[in-house]
């Protein structure tokens, strides 16, 4: 299946760096020192910003001052932190002005967890610092797609959880889900569902980006 665009939009949690165990472990720490259950937030925590999920969980909290505990503790918290198949050769295969990340951590996580993972910084990154709405609404995306000078529907998204899938599709973009973080079937919204970016290969064309990708059936 190829796909043509003019830029990519990728998260970052799930699709180039797997940081799952790391945030299965602060947020389960966070919501048993609050009295929530583990299960509940860890699953809530996925694909959002963390101070939205701490909004909607606990709305007596002073929801500002818990983000930075639990930014702090993410940042800290490197042990399992890896880039995802494939990531390191999407990103090196692309034109820097061609992509960026759009993710629901803050910067400075971002680039701790980038770092940890040994993935290249690139100069276009919008991250939980630049919007006033995450995920799942559209302005992550659209923001991104300005920085880069796109408009939405000549942008592809590559996300791995429900909340950006329809923060992408909101915002008129199609959307490849990759299957690393949620089962298929929670990602059934998307044009199409791969294994991780190890199942997309990508040629630079002389106006835009052609991806060769394999869907799982």
């Amino acid at each position: 299946m190829i796909i043509t665009c003019q830029a990519i939009l990728f998260d970052l949690d799930g699709v180039l760096v797997d940081s799952t165990p790391a945030v299965t472990r602060v947020w389960a720490k966070w919501a048993a020192a609050h009295g929530f259950s583990p299960d509940i937030m860890v699953g809530m925590a996925h694909g959002r910003r963390s101070i939205e999920t701490i909004r909607a969980v606990a709305p007596h909290m002073d929801a500002e001052k818990e983000n930075q505990n639990v930014e702090r503790m993410e940042i800290e918290d490197r042990e399992g932190v890896t880039a995802l198949p494939g990531a390191d050769e999407i990103l090196l295969a692309l034109p820097p002005e061609r992509f960026a990340i759009v993710t629901s951590a803050t910067r400075p996580l971002a680039i701790a967890r980038m770092g940890y993972a040994g993935l290249p910084i690139p100069p276009n990154m919008i991250t939980a610092n630049d919007v006033v709405e995450g995920k799942p609404f559209p302005e992550p995306y659209l923001t991104g797609a300005a920085l880069l000078g796109f408009a939405p529907e000549d942008c592809v998204v590559v996300e791995d959880a429900p909340a950006g899938i329809a923060a992408g599709k909101q915002a008129g973009m199609r959307v490849i889900a990759l299957q690393t973080t949620y089962p298929q079937a929670e990602l059934r919204k998307a044009m199409v569902v791969l294994r991780s970016l190890a199942d997309v290969n990508v040629t630079s064309l002389r106006h835009g980006i052609a991806l060769d990708v394999n869907p799982l059936s």
